[in-house]
């Protein structure tokens, strides 16, 4: 099996990627999804959050509004918060690994990747890549995103450039969908003969 590490700061396309991907058959691992997922309506984290966070949860699990006004710009909050949902995170990414072990090819779809040493755990990197322009005009099209959540997460972020200068593959999803998806096949492509080869 090849893990394929998928990432790219806010706003760069890795849902639009990480879904080619995925249409063409490669089983996909969403951190995002997974951790709404625990920390939606049942989900495990939802006390653990809290306690940590009096307030941040309603009927619906964790209010994710809430929670950003508790934890970005203090630095010592997010790292309580990380402490919670990391664990959780890393061992669903092992859930789905296992369940997964016959794939010659899989995609971990981890926004904070190198943020987190988390490409220890993948075989290659590939970077989602736009124009700041384009990603800027994309993030603050996000219902409730303003300039200054907007700043204050792309602080917590590797500069994509960055990202860029240490990836495997880079994906370019500032123009025409059809030249992002032919990126996504070349890379595919290029493990495919790897893993044959």
């Amino acid at each position: 099996m090849i893990k394929l590490g998928l990432t790219g700061s806010i706003g760069m396309g890795k849902s639009t990627v990480a879904a080619m991907f995925a249409r063409a058959g490669v089983p996909v691992f969403d951190a995002d999804a997974v951790v709404h997922q625990l920390q939606g309506a049942g989900g495990r984290l939802i006390a653990p959050i809290e306690a940590a966070f009096p307030g941040t949860a309603d009927a619906d699990g964790i209010d994710r509004v809430a929670l950003g006004k508790a934890v970005l710009g203090d630095d010592a909050a997010m790292r309580r918060l990380e402490a919670i949902v990391h664990p959780a995170v890393v061992a669903e990414r092992a859930a789905f690994l296992l369940g997964h072990a016959d794939a010659a090819l899989v995609l971990l779809d981890v926004p904070l990747l190198f943020e987190t040493g988390g490409e220890r755990y993948v075989d290659c990197v590939a970077v989602v890549d736009a124009p700041p322009a384009v990603q800027r005009a994309r993030v603050l099209a996000r219902p409730g995103m303003t300039v200054e959540k907007f700043a204050a997460i792309l602080a917590r972020q590797m500069l994509n450039t960055d990202k860029v200068a240490r990836a495997d593959f880079v994906i370019p999803t500032g123009g025409p969908l059809a030249e992002t998806q032919a990126a996504v096949a070349a890379v595919i492509a290029c493990l495919s003969a790897g893993k044959s080869g």
